[in-house]
């Protein structure tokens, strides 16, 4: 119970931040509003000139909103790290006797809980106002959600360690990850379409099997069974591998004391 209780105060903390200073509300479905209102009109266009009469909506607007789903889940790790950075409030906490499980552990339910905002907004979105219906996915929707969600989970936990490591001026390494990965995850075209060398680093991401699923069911084929299990297997495996290394970053910081004299500019 003592561990609950340590990850439901990482959760209060965060919900007395968003009591205190509503603005931070907004960026939770701000920003996913945005694409899905910009890529839904480019999809209407796009339907509007197509004379073939290719629907692009669930190809364009539901592989926009799987993305941003994913960008939403690994910011949502990122940012409720940073709010303790920003703060200067990393220290006191390990201070407590938090372990860095229950920490990752606060961090990771925070994430579900911003990105399951900023995913119902899109969700509203695009199927009230653009008419994207998500049963041409039908069950397949599930096991998308569920590799983009864990490798995102992983993404924050590795860019919380490069923070902690390099200092918070290194956040702006973190910003632009998924911006850098979305070529090689082959989000809006297929993989066949990619100069090889991308093509093998495509397929260690997991989200590149998620979309060649997605537009596999769209094409009228099944979704591949082993891609998906391939995409959930690498999933958990980079987040083992994430924790592990901020563990060891952290027990780094410790033994160095890094962790002490934390600053704004640089942890080297």
């Amino acid at each position: 119970m003592r561990h609950l209780s340590r990850i439901a105060a990482i959760l209060l903390r965060q919900f007395y931040l968003i009591r205190g200073s509503p603005a931070r509300l907004l960026p939770l479905f701000v920003w996913a509003g945005v694409d899905i209102v910009l890529w839904g009109f480019i999809t209407r266009y796009l339907n509007a000139i197509n004379p073939s009469g290719h629907n692009f909506i669930p190809a364009l607007l539901g592989a926009v909103l799987l993305w941003d789903f994913f960008t939403r889940v690994m910011f949502g790790v990122t940012t409720t790290f940073l709010e303790d950075v920003w703060s200067r409030n990393f220290l006191n906490l390990f201070a407590t006797p938090l372990s860095i499980s229950e920490y990752l552990g606060g961090l990771v339910i925070s994430s579900i809980v911003t990105s399951s905002i900023g995913l119902a907004v899109m969700l509203i979105l695009a199927t009230v106002v653009f008419g994207l219906s998500f049963f041409v996915y039908g069950l397949m929707l599930i096991p998308f959600l569920l590799v983009l969600f864990l490798f995102g989970i992983a993404l924050g936990i590795l860019a919380c360690a490069l923070v902690l490591r390099y200092g918070p001026a290194a956040e702006w390494f973190v910003w632009p990850i998924p911006a850098v990965l979305s070529p090689f995850a082959a989000v809006f075209y297929p993989l066949s379409t990619l100069p090889k060398w991308m093509q093998y680093v495509a397929h260690l991401l997991p989200p590149s099997y998620v979309f060649e699923s997605m537009r596999s069911i769209l094409a009228g084929s099944p979704a591949s069974g082993i891609d998906l299990f391939w995409g959930v297997l690498l999933a958990l495996s980079y987040i083992l591998l994430t924790g592990r290394y901020f563990t060891r970053i952290y027990r780094y910081a410790v033994r160095t004391g890094l962790i002490a004299r934390y600053s704004a500019e640089t942890a080297s």
